[in-house]
């Protein structure tokens, strides 16, 4: 099998800041962007790539959640437990310095795991919690 990543999702609460977030503190392009309102489902990933995206879409648009599980998805989504991905980088520090620079809620600065893993932390405005490694 010859077998790819495309695309993988997190939620987002407010699309308007998450296009901020990714686009001016990533610098990420956006590829997509459909919808209205908070009902929008918008496609970033890095600029001038054609590979992996990032589809950030409105958690609850399934007709198959119910309120229950909505009410869920909220509360971890709030407290940040509820999307997460992983991101890597050359340089991990000039790169946590420009995103802290862009206001993003910083979870942990540049730390060298236990693991061997050198890597940072940060929040995106839905509270998933975006971590970037060092790549050696």
């Amino acid at each position: 099998m010859d077998l790819t990543i495309h695309t993988t999702v997190l939620p987002h609460v407010d699309p308007d800041a998450s296009v901020a977030f990714y686009r001016d503190v990533l610098g990420f392009e956006v590829r997509s962007d459909v919808g209205q309102g908070t009902m929008r489902w918008i496609t970033v990933g890095p600029a001038g790539g054609s590979g992996t995206s990032i589809l950030l879409a409105p958690p609850a648009a399934d007709p198959n959640v119910t309120e229950d599980e909505r009410r869920t998805i909220n509360e971890m989504m709030a407290k940040g437990t509820y999307g997460w991905i992983l991101l890597a980088t050359r340089d991990l520090d000039a790169t946590f310095e420009k995103v802290q620079a862009g206001d993003a809620e910083v979870v942990q600065e540049p730390t060298r795991q236990p693991y061997g893993v050198r890597d940072c932390a940060f929040r995106d405005p839905a509270g998933n919690l975006v971590r970037i490694q060092e790549l050696r």
